[in-house]
């Protein structure tokens, strides 16, 4: 590793090989070779004069890129795609004539960033996916763990650690229905030429529309896609990066909400991320135990939100048919955006693979608070028994204040059970109120909740992509 120049961190330190290797150069310019070859074959085809043996010296060096005499040819004539043409050349003698013909620059970068941004998404699908089947086992775990709700984050209704793992579920599975969205409306550019009119393969084709028409659909069955983007101008519309990076935006959104939880329940001591024997939680504080991982989704997770304003921007100031301001953002907005998502998603898995539930804690927690939330079932008891509602009403709410502030100003313990036990008018013993203290009394609906969930929802989606689980991610540092 070059220790005397910046290296990204997305690569050193978040994203995961597989994700490095599809925005490679290798991958890059593999797949320009590859869309030659395709536009080669579909001119001969179509009847240009192109041999077969001019298409086979080209697919025999498919592979292997001479980079050295492209970067040679780019420091004189400083084009990418005319300096790759000349090295592809130099190793297809033969074929040097008809490598890129009638295409512009576009056809090979814009096609081949809508097939890398593809696998892209598919590699992020098949993680959003394992981080759900993870999230699923820890729900059906603990779908019955009561739990101290919380809104505003101030004590609520209790609900149990499975639903609560269920919240974070449902935004992912949102994300996966907008990953799909996306995935299926993918079409390549085509073959449209310098500003979108096909003027060139008009030319070539001598005026034969017919055979002009059918360029693009065989190009994309060639490449794997339904369709090309029926109208462009020389690149296909900017809109479809915002598209693919809003998909990215709202997986970050998701694991961030997850992870910020994760924190706040680990500063409790009643949930914990994974933490390893011999990891180091502070240089200064060595009992300190950092969750770490989630700190840093939620640091990666807002650089990828940001970073959506990048493609947004660039969408809406392309001049006309094009203009090359879009070049050298879309270099880092998109490839950035999907390793930092890649790094998240590599972590989530990391943490939801290995939760750490403390029932203690939170039974300690909840039980602190559970008095103030059984004062509504106490107080239809004692109605039922003949009480007045309004009466009751006010003594609870006087008593629920003397105990408050009992636990505020004092720090003593919640005594509101004390003090209703004491109070006639409520005509019910210490005992009785504490037997009816079962936290599984007041989460409700959760349990339930969560099998329907997991049933109706999470289990049929991993059923129907069980090939793709069992992943497991390791992360660095």
């Amino acid at each position: 590793m070059a220790t005397d120049r910046y290296v990204s961190p997305l690569s050193q330190r978040y994203a995961s090989k597989e994700m490095q290797y599809i925005f490679s150069q290798d991958k890059k310019f593999k797949t320009w070779r590859k869309l030659w070859i395709a536009l080669a074959e579909i001119e001969q085809e179509l009847g240009l004069d192109i041999t077969d043996e001019q298409i086979a010296e080209l697919k025999e060096h498919a592979e292997d890129i001479n980079y050295e005499e492209a970067r040679a040819r780019e420091k004189i004539v400083r084009h990418d795609v005319m300096s790759h043409v000349y090295a592809y050349g130099l190793q297809c003698p033969k074929a040097k004539g008809i490598i890129h013909l009638g295409a512009t620059s576009c056809y090979v970068g814009d096609n081949t960033d809508i097939i890398i941004m593809r696998d892209a998404l598919e590699l992020v699908r098949d993680k959003v996916l394992n981080v759900l089947a993870e999230l699923a086992k820890f729900a059906e775990e603990y779908k019955e763990q009561p739990t101290l709700g919380f809104t505003h984050y101030q004590p609520a209704q209790p609900t149990t650690v499975g639903k609560r793992a269920t919240l974070w579920m449902h935004d992912f599975v949102m994300d996966l229905d907008e990953i799909d969205h996306v995935l299926g409306s993918l079409k390549l550019l085509g073959s449209k030429g310098t500003t979108g009119t096909q003027a060139s393969f008009l030319e070539l084709f001598d005026g034969d529309l017919d055979k002009v028409d059918s360029l693009d659909p065989m190009l994309a069955e060639k490449m794997g896609f339904d369709a090309c983007y029926p109208v462009s101008g020389q690149t296909y519309s900017r809109k479809v990066d915002t598209q693919v990076l809003n998909v990215l935006a709202g997986i970050a959104s998701s694991a961030m909400k997850m992870a910020t939880d994760i924190r706040l329940l680990q500063h409790m001591k009643e949930v914990e991320e994974p933490f390893e024997k011999s990891q180091i939680g502070s240089s200064a504080m060595a009992y300190k135990r950092n969750p770490m991982r989630s700190e840093r989704i939620c640091a990666l997770a807002r650089y990828v939100m940001v970073d959506v304003l990048n493609p947004s921007m660039t969408g809406g100031t392309q001049w006309f048919e094009r203009t090359l301001d879009d070049s050298a953002n879309r270099r880092l907005s998109v490839p950035e955006g999907f390793l930092a998502t890649d790094g998240i998603l590599d972590l989530c898995l990391n943490v939801a693979d290995g939760l750490k539930v403390y029932p203690k804690v939170i039974e300690k927690h909840l039980r602190e608070e559970l008095p103030f939330m059984a004062t509504e079932n106490i107080l239809m008891d004692a109605v039922k028994a003949g009480g007045d509602r309004q009466e009751l009403h006010e003594k609870i709410r006087e008593l629920s204040m003397q105990a408050g502030r009992r636990v505020k100003e004092e720090g003593l313990d919640n005594n509101l059970l004390e003090l209703i036990a004491a109070d006639p008018a409520f005509n019910v013993t210490l005992e009785e109120l504490k037997d009816s203290l079962d936290p599984l009394h007041y989460v409700g609906c959760a349990p339930h909740q969560v099998e329907r969930f997991l049933d109706e929802v999470v289990y049929p989606i991993l059923h129907e992509n069980e090939k793709i689980l069992g992943m497991h991610a390791d992360i660095n540092v």
